[in-house]
């Protein structure tokens, strides 16, 4: 069965019961066990039931699945790559950028007015 999850709508917890689910579904297209796969990963049986199940483990249990899976080429396409451009380098001086920082708006002048200020004029003087 495959399921394609959305996750712009799904909750952090369908995402990982999904994901669990799918590295469950690997195992078995691979035709291993949970008890060879727990040995390969350094870790214990009751551990890969858990993490099939969606029940919560560690990322370093996660990653050492993922491994043991021989599936750690896929955390590339994880996360994109933000490393330095080569515009940054120039803009930087060749420094790396080390924290982020809000982009300022510019306000625009209001155009509103007062009521009683119908020519742009004010009655008060």
């Amino acid at each position: 069965m495959n399921n394609k999850l959305d996750f712009s709508f799904a909750t952090t917890e369908q995402i990982e019961k999904y994901l669990c689910n799918q590295m469950k579904n690997c195992r078995l297209g691979l035709n291993i066990t949970q008890a060879h796969l727990a040995a390969e990963a350094g870790i214990d049986v009751r551990t890969i039931r858990r993490l099939e199940l969606g029940e919560g483990v560690s990322l370093d249990t996660f990653i050492r699945v993922l491994k043991a899976l021989k599936l750690q080429g896929n955390l590339n396409h994880l996360l994109p790559d933000f490393s330095v451009r080569p515009i940054d380098r120039v803009r930087f001086k060749g420094r790396e950028r080390m924290r982020a920082r809000p982009v300022k708006t510019k306000h625009k002048e209001s155009t509103w007015i007062w009521g009683d200020d119908k020519n742009g004029k004010s009655r008060i003087n």
